[in-house]
């Protein structure tokens, strides 16, 4: 199983926490979760307003192995409004744009998305249960 808690961050927040939600699904092969502003096929969704987040932004997939992974879809821009880094424990890492990352069987961390224009956050923790 695969959850996912996300917390929409703006630097007028001062530490507080807007949007948090939570999402989970079984480790099936082919499980799907979306992190976007569409609200139709997205499970997590920040304010419709911050545009910095695609429509659909991030999925995560569990593959034919248990393994899930994230990728960073490409959306109609070529280039992106954010950044997206992805921590596990001390070590966080560039997810290039259109690139996908496995996540650690059994393992958690943060999927963080930064808009490049403003101090506003989008975080996405993940726990993988075995």
């Amino acid at each position: 199983m695969l959850e996912l808690t996300m917390a929409s961050v703006s630097q007028a927040d001062a530490g507080a926490t807007a949007g948090m939600a939570m999402a989970d699904a079984d480790s099936t092969p082919g499980a799907v979760l979306r992190v976007g502003r569409d609200r139709t096929v997205c499970r997590l969704a920040p304010p419709e307003d911050w545009l910095f987040i695609s429509r659909t932004h991030l999925e995560f997939l569990c593959g034919p192995d248990g393994v899930w992974r994230v990728t960073w879809l490409l959306g109609s821009h070529p280039d992106p409004a954010s950044e997206v880094q992805v921590r596990v424990g001390q070590q966080q890492q560039p997810l290039a744009y259109g690139a996908t990352m496995a996540l650690p069987h059994g393992g958690s961390g943060e999927v963080i998305i930064q808009d490049r224009t403003s101090p506003r956050t989008v975080n996405v923790g993940f726990y993988h249960e075995i």
